[in-house]
């Protein structure tokens, strides 16, 4: 979390993340503190239900949305939401898309983004609609519409990772748009690099 904000991903207020445990328990940051100086007693636990293990905390307000992600993902054990400034403009701008065809590393980390329409922060609807955008195995980026981005992963860092390649495909795309020209991958290429993607998954491994 404090990675997030040093590297200007998040505001010290906003964002949120989470990761799944062995023993099928949540941890998730707390609500209300200084994302820049987040400490391991701003973890709260929960179950898999949603209940708090740890009750003298207070949880995410997005807590509801990151447990809809983990019951629609088995494969996922992790979970972060930001709100990085270009990759969070797109998912205002309902007739852009970022482009995650210009360097190969976007197309394997991201895939295609999904975009989720529009509910107010914090409460079931949108953790209804983040966890139904999510089904998909091969949807590792949503954005929110108006509010901000969430990605996943096995792992804390490749959820991160996920978020941090996201923002520059976003600032590439809009750089790639006042420069002009750009030479996309070609669909094939984007093909060969998803089946390397699904055949290092299914090794248990990555680049």
């Amino acid at each position: 979390m404090r990675r997030l904000y040093e590297r200007y991903l998040t505001t010290c207020s906003g964002g949120n993340i989470s990761c799944r445990t062995q023993d099928d328990r949540i941890l998730i940051t707390v609500s209300s503190v200084d994302k820049a100086t987040l400490q391991d007693e701003h973890i709260a636990v929960l179950m898999a239900s949603g209940e708090n293990l740890t009750p003298e905390l207070k949880t995410s307000t997005e807590t509801a949305m990151h447990l809809a992600v983990f019951r629609n993902r088995p494969d996922v054990d992790a979970v972060v939401h930001a709100h990085p400034v270009y990759a969070s403009l797109y998912a205002a701008a309902s007739e852009r898309k970022i482009r995650t065809d210009i360097l190969a590393e976007a197309r394997y980390l991201l895939g295609e983004p999904v975009l989720a329409s529009y509910a107010l922060m914090g409460t079931n609807s949108l953790a209804e609609i983040v966890g139904e955008s999510f089904r998909s195995p091969e949807t590792h980026v949503v954005l929110m519409e108006n509010h901000g981005v969430i990605t996943v992963g096995k792992t804390l860092h490749q959820a991160y990772d996920r978020m941090e390649v996201l923002e520059a495909a976003a600032r590439m795309t809009f750089l790639g748009f006042l420069l002009g020209d750009l030479k996309y991958l070609s669909l094939e290429q984007s093909q060969a690099i998803d089946a390397l993607h699904d055949k290092m998954a299914e090794a248990g491994g990555a680049l």
